[in-house]
């Protein structure tokens, strides 16, 4: 809307005037660019094809990428405070002009729409991002709603299309000063959202998309992301997007001081130790195995407030740090495993452990049981251990450990004093019995 303005112009101009400021003003593609970079940034798309949207004031940005340049980008008139002007007189909303609304959303968003289709290769699948604050706020409101709270970050949280067909048809029933009630909904986003959840609705239902995953990311990113670009701080586009999740854990363990060196060798052998028990003792995914990574690099970032009940510290600064690629599920997945790395199991009295998922909780259970087990066989910090065998007899139920030392001289006696310490969680969770011992070269 700002780039339509009448004095639009004459606005720059004085600004420029009195602060010295120089404004320039992108056209919409640009701006639907932008949003894209701003995305990439924050999420990890692992070259699948990704429909962006975001619901502005005054337009919606339609984008479709893969990571790499994007393939469609398209900026259409019907933002959610042009749609209220336009067509908003009653309270609340008269079924007349709701019609009115819908055939002009549906109208104007026909041909973007349709671009955006034939943009699509055969075959694909496609995901679906939203951003900015429209629809930021219909994601709080129904994290309100089915969770009873709303959850710490909103990156990553996933809204259904048919929870958004409730939540739209509720707020068109509501008055202003009655969604003005709503959690976390202020008087102006109350004016507003009924317009952007129409919008938000009527791009899914038309797209054939059943979710929408939120990112905290858009726009304002995206400027930074371009400047950086363009002076030659980031090399390109694709480098800057490859890894989120790795970037992000690395970059959160530096600001905490965490000791990245032991940090990477328990990540190394707790992801051995995944990957050699993976089909025997378990049957967790590659997904699973990022996490138990990610907490493997952050699980002593808690000594940054304190040594004492480091581990409890660790859990809120993983859980409030601002991780970015992964869910807010995923988040507390991580921040859970590192608050369970010493010896003690989860216990259902803890708060942050009795509210989890039962399938979340068992993750837990049996993923900290090998982080345990990781952080004994790297107890003096030293890289006393090159690496390690392990053998599984199905039969006795018996994990049978091998310990290749670095040095050859080296008994590891303190690594295979940690293990007895720590090995009850694995066992009990497994129902094994591990047996260890130190392996000549």
């Amino acid at each position: 809307m700002h780039r339509e303005a009448p004095n639009g112009k004459d606005f720059v101009r004085e600004v420029e005037a009195q602060l010295g400021l120089q404004i320039d003003l992108i056209a919409g593609q640009e701006e639907a660019r932008r949003i894209y970079l701003g995305v990439l940034s924050g999420l990890e798309f692992n070259h699948q094809p990704h429909i962006i949207i975001d619901i502005g004031g005054g337009s919606t940005e339609l984008i479709l990428g893969d990571g790499h340049d994007p393939r469609f980008l398209s900026s259409t008139k019907v933002g959610a405070v042009r749609l209220t002007n336009e067509f908003v007189t009653t309270d609340p909303i008269s079924n007349r002009e709701f019609d009115r609304m819908h055939a002009y959303v549906r109208g104007m968003l026909e041909w973007p729409l349709e671009d955006l289709k034939a943009s699509i290769k055969p075959g694909e699948t496609v995901q679906m991002v939203g951003t900015s604050g429209t629809i930021e706020s219909l994601i709080r409101l129904d994290a309100c709603e089915t969770l009873g709270t709303a959850p710490t970050s909103l990156h990553g949280y996933v809204l259904t299309l048919p929870r958004l067909q409730v939540l739209t048809q509720r707020l068109r029933k509501l008055s202003l000063a009655d969604r003005a009630k709503l959690p976390g909904m202020s008087e102006r986003r109350a004016e507003i959202i009924l317009a952007g959840g129409m919008v938000l609705q009527e791009v899914m239902e038309e797209l054939g998309m059943t979710k929408i995953t939120s990112c905290v990311r858009a726009l304002r990113e995206g400027i930074i992301v371009d400047w950086m670009l363009n002076h030659g701080l980031i090399e390109d586009r694709l480098r800057y997007q490859g890894s989120v999740r790795q970037r992000s854990a690395l970059n959160l363990a530096q600001k905490y001081r965490v000791n990245l060196d032991n940090a990477r060798q328990v990540a190394q052998f707790a992801l051995s130790l995944f990957d050699q028990t993976r089909g025997q003792l378990h049957q967790w995914g590659l997904d699973k195995r990022e996490l138990l990574w990610a907490a493997a690099i952050l699980h002593n970032c808690g000594h940054y407030i304190s040594h004492s009940a480091h581990h409890k510290h660790s859990y809120y600064l993983i859980r409030n740090g601002g991780l970015l690629g992964y869910t807010d599920a995923e988040i507390e997945i991580i921040a859970n495993l590192a608050r369970y790395h010493r010896k003690g199991a989860p216990k259902k009295k803890h708060e942050s452990y009795q509210t989890l998922a039962r399938a979340e909780r068992q993750t837990i259970d049996q993923l900290s049981a090998i982080l345990k087990v990781a952080v004994a066989l790297d107890r003096r910090q030293i890289n006393a251990i090159q690496s390690v065998r392990s053998t599984f007899n199905p039969a006795t139920r018996t994990f049978q450990l091998s310990l290749i030392p670095s040095s050859p001289d080296d008994d590891c006696n303190l690594e295979l004093w940690s293990l007895e310490y720590k090995k009850a969680c694995l066992e009990t969770e497994f129902s094994i019995k591990l047996l260890t011992k130190v392996q000549s070269h």
